[in-house]
């Protein structure tokens, strides 16, 4: 019969498949890897990417993402840039991203705003709008605050120099909120690179292989994505191939 070596490998591709399906065909080895781990299977990251191999399963990799250029606002509140491009700032709640993205709906365009806790990953506020009006902005940096309740220190909550973070609207709500605003450089796309590879994970792992008839089916489509996937149960390679959420309870249960 069979040796067990081989009966081995049967299983290992058999829980392996079982992932792979349940990521909706995204994961690659790494995070397979990181899966069976959890599982209790003990088993090199080698060797799954071997099976993988032999077996023609494959992950989506992110592409290059190519940030759309920022129409720039007349910023009459200079804002200055207080990350300097370190998106992780070691904590939680030290400084947030934000940015938008288009999504191309039979209904015409639609436009998704998310703000990101840039240390542990998570979205922290969501919307979809037919505008790219600052109400959207200012909609999911209010979802966030709500969400993190009262913080012991300001949260700087950083972004590009569009024009609906330029807006006096924003500026208003940011002081009203107690958040401290922080913008990149124009024209230059590493400024906000958190915001970036998050897009290209959204595009390529879901929005890419959908299509969506009216704007309130691309808006169900990618909170559930957020919420249900993204925070709950992707796995970030940046905080040791864990989700958000769970990144963000083994914190809470360190600290208490």
């Amino acid at each position: 019969g069979p040796s067990s070596r081989q009966q081995r490998a049967v299983e290992l591709t058999r829980q392996i498949r079982g992932f792979h399906a349940a990521s909706d065909g995204t994961y690659g080895a790494p995070r397979i890897h990181a899966d069976l781990q959890e599982a209790g299977v003990t088993v090199s990251r080698k060797t799954v990417a071997k099976l993988m191999q032999a077996e023609g399963i494959t992950g989506i990799s992110p592409r290059t993402w190519h940030p759309p250029t920022t129409i720039r606002g007349a910023d009459p509140f200079p804002v200055p840039d207080l990350v300097e491009r370190q998106f992780d700032q070691g904590e939680r709640d030290l400084a947030w991203f934000s940015d938008i993205t288009y999504l191309h709906t039979g209904e015409g365009w639609a436009y998704l705003c998310v703000v990101r806790d840039g240390h542990t990953r998570r979205v922290l506020g969501r919307t979809v709008g037919d505008s790219l009006h600052t109400d959207l902005v200012e909609d999911a940096l209010r979802q966030a605050v709500g969400l993190r309740g009262h913080l012991p220190r300001k949260v700087v909550f950083h972004a590009d120099r569009g024009t609906q973070y330029t807006s006096g609207q924003l500026a208003k709500a940011a002081t009203e909120l107690g958040v401290l605003r922080s913008m990149g450089r124009t024209g230059v796309c590493w400024d906000n690179a958190a915001a970036e590879s998050f897009w290209s994970v959204f595009k390529n792992e879901y929005y890419h292989r959908h299509v969506f008839a009216t704007i309130d089916a691309a808006r169900r489509g990618a909170y559930t994505w957020i919420d249900g996937w993204y925070n709950a149960r992707r796995r970030h390679s940046g905080i040791g191939y864990l989700s958000p959420l769970e990144y963000e309870r083994r914190q809470l249960t360190l600290a208490a």
